[in-house]
């Protein structure tokens, strides 16, 4: 008889996650699709982290198909940002929905985001 294995609330987050990496002209954009949280950041990080080993010289972190980030999430881009600083790496941000952009306001984060476009909100509307 086999056990039972209880699907747990972030398996399922984790199954509706994934991570698109896109080479562009002049940067390669990495965009997180779904939550960044606890479950998922380090699928995000693993892919920012290889194209920092391979030499890339531009990331452009597009938030726009982040539906729920969380503390884990904040700390993530931060460290993005204290390591372009000493590798040279260049990180920008497109904006994510409302909702994951007030997440930065609250924590007073805004402000220190290099953020590059406007996202569009799952209404249509343009952010920032």
């Amino acid at each position: 008889m086999r056990e039972a294995r209880w699907l747990q609330i972030s398996d399922v987050d984790a199954m509706d996650f994934r991570v698109e990496v896109a080479p562009e002209r002049e940067a390669v954009r990495v965009s997180p699709v779904g939550e960044i949280d606890v479950a998922t950041v380090d699928g995000v990080r693993e892919r920012l982290d290889e194209l920092r080993a391979t030499g890339v010289r531009r990331v452009v972190l597009d938030l726009g198909g982040v539906t729920f980030i969380d503390s884990t999430g904040l700390r993530l881009v931060l460290e993005q940002l204290a390591a372009s600083a000493t590798d040279g790496c260049q990180l920008s941000i497109v904006p994510g929905p409302r909702r994951v952009q007030r997440v930065f306001e609250v924590a007073g984060l805004d402000s220190r985001l290099p953020l590059v476009g406007r996202a569009i909100d799952q209404d249509g509307a343009r952010c920032l």
